[in-house]
């Protein structure tokens, strides 16, 4: 009897078609970069021509990985977090990946062990650290990191010699708001902070107090108010700010929730918004462009960062496994300034 069962096509059998090792098809398959162009096409046209569909199972038996990345994340009530792991998500899917994720109740560093010990047992291939840097909760990884047998990418910190991070350049951000206002004629600019445990809210002031004295104008302390990201903590470090700085003329506000809490709350008091005060957030959160006046602020690519984060995170996997020596690096997402009415 004659069976009409097809035979599967095997990674080998694309190997050969295409004139390439099996090698060079897996990474074609997981989409890293260092494969040429006309490489990546041949590759791809046989594949389609083929219907080869890898087995997910047999590649991790032969491959020895669990094609799994680990997560650990927290924060996640706040805009930002939960975009980056929109971008994580997004890339590991398409490179083949899935994600296991472990989330911090708080942002201290009580739980570190516990979280990487739980995906260590799971057999992830590496990890991606999403769990933004707050005061010293990130101090573990001068006793630990050492000894973790995975790959790990940190995002949102500070930058670390021999530590793989990717993170916004909050700094530059902050200076183009500040240096956006003062081409607006604005000279007694003030700031709301985000909470100053944070890193990230450390670099948008730090770049509001150098870029104003470099500019050879004051930046006194009392020209700032902190809030804590919410809306509610915006509107609270405005009325603050204005007690404590009454003639402002622009505000550079550190996330859009509390910049819109600010155009309220000028609109309340008949500070006309922009010609009495300026107004620049941080985020572009889509809402920003429908505030009234809508909201001049600093783009930052949050998609972009997660997917830049588990692009190079399976790049070292893929390393280690090739037995390939690895950088570390610091890599920096540039912002962009969106102008709108609040700052014209």
């Amino acid at each position: 009897m004659i069976s009409d069962k097809k035979k599967r096509v095997t990674i080998k059998d694309v190997a050969q078609a295409a004139g390439v090792s099996t090698q060079t098809v897996s990474r074609v398959m997981n989409k890293f970069s260092y494969v040429s162009e006309d490489t990546r096409k041949r590759v791809e046209e046989v594949v389609e021509r083929l219907g080869y569909n890898p087995s997910a199972l047999a590649r991790s038996l032969i491959q020895r990985r669990s094609y799994t990345l680990g997560v650990v994340t927290s924060g996640l009530k706040h805009i930002g977090p939960s975009r980056t792991l929109n971008g994580v998500a997004d890339k590991a899917d398409e490179l083949g990946y899935m994600l296991l994720m472990k989330e911090l109740d708080n942002f201290d560093n009580s739980r570190v062990g516990e979280a990487i010990d739980s995906l260590l047992a799971r057999q992830v291939d590496g990890i991606v650290w999403a769990a933004p840097e707050i005061g010293d909760n990130h101090s573990w990884l001068d006793e630990r990191l050492d000894r973790i047998p995975v790959p790990v990418i940190f995002l949102s910190m500070r930058p670390r010699k021999g530590v793989f991070s990717v993170a916004t350049d909050n700094y530059q951000g902050g200076a183009m708001a500040i240096r956006h206002l003062l081409g607006c004629g604005r000279k007694k600019i003030g700031h709301i902070s985000g909470p100053l445990a944070w890193w990230e809210a450390v670099e948008r002031k730090r770049a509001w107090r150098e870029t104003l004295i470099e500019a050879g104008l004051d930046a006194r302390e009392e020209h700032c108010a902190e809030g804590n990201w919410s809306a509610a903590s915006g509107e609270q470090a405005f009325i603050r700010l204005l007690e404590s700085y009454p003639d402002m003329d622009a505000v550079f506000v550190a996330n859009d929730q509390m910049a819109l809490s600010v155009l309220r709350e000028a609109a309340r008091r008949g500070v006309s918004v922009p010609s009495q005060l300026a107004v620049v957030g941080f985020d572009n959160i889509p809402e920003s462009a429908y505030f009234h006046p809508s909201l001049t602020t600093v783009f930052q690519d949050l998609q972009l960062l997660g997917e830049q984060a588990a692009q190079i995170v399976v790049e070292m996997i893929q390393a280690r496994q090739q037995e390939q020596p690895t950088f570390a690096q610091s890599k920096f997402i540039q912002p962009a300034l969106i102008i709108r009415e609040s700052s014209q």
